[in-house]
């Protein structure tokens, strides 16, 4: 008797082992672009500098929020979303805090974009190269001065690819500097009229690097508001 009972007991949890989940999977993809409000065009960043923020308010009262990550052209995109109605927002980037979510529904192939204000503009950006090394000037505007976090640094970045920034460059070459020139400082009219130079050097002639600078302000997240990528090829050695 003791052994028919095990024998059942056993099917029983063989049965329940195989059965199917028939939950619908993802099937909706979500997609846009963060805009500047300044420029009016795609934000400066690079991959991962800003994060969209979801949660999925139709599935649970107090869902766990789903992070898609910015591309460096100020685009993100996410084809393996559950269709649902969603708590959206864009953080974790260099910023003004968004006071309001989105609430939306996403089904489907569905796109939205977002709008937000930079803590800073990199403006008049202009490269000079030599046989060994790069340097880049820039200028700061604060589109808003008002409770600005202080302005910790400013960096180049040179990397041999496209992808370049605080989280892709060479370190060597960012290594012989002064390629980050420290700020520590509030907003001043004194920033304001700085012309900002950076240097870096480069041990390969003839290669081609791509560059842009960044500067960041001491908020939660530390995030660089970039400038646009240059190309630069180094000079051929002697």
């Amino acid at each position: 008797m003791i052994k028919k009972i095990s024998i059942a007991a056993l099917a029983l949890l063989g049965f329940s082992c195989t059965k199917t989940d028939n939950y619908p999977g993802p099937d909706s993809a979500f997609q846009g672009n963060i805009i500047d409000s300044v420029t009016g065009k795609n934000l400066l960043t690079e991959t991962g500098g800003v994060q969209i923020e979801l949660r999925q308010i139709s599935w649970t009262a107090n869902p766990s929020p789903y992070d898609i990550p910015s591309k460096p052209d100020g685009t993100f995109e996410d084809t393996r979303i559950f269709s649902g109605h969603y708590n959206i927002i864009p953080t974790k980037g260099a910023f003004w805090p968004i006071a309001d979510s989105t609430i939306m529904d996403i089904k489907g192939n569905t796109t939205h974009d977002f709008k937000v204000v930079p803590y800073l503009e990199l403006v008049n950006v202009t490269h000079q190269q030599a046989a060994d090394s790069l340097v880049m000037s820039f200028q700061l505007v604060a589109p808003v001065t008002t409770g600005l976090p202080q302005i910790l640094d400013a960096s180049l970045f040179v990397n041999n690819t496209p992808y370049v920034g605080s989280g892709a460059f060479i370190q060597s070459f960012y290594n012989q500097g002064p390629a980050t020139v420290k700020i520590n400082s509030g907003w001043s009219a004194s920033i304001g009229t700085t012309t900002y130079r950076l240097m870096g050097k480069r041990e390969q002639p003839g290669w081609t690097d791509n560059a842009r600078v960044g500067v960041r302000v001491n908020d939660s997240y530390k995030k660089y508001n970039l400038s646009d990528i240059v190309q630069v090829v180094m000079p051929q050695g002697k």
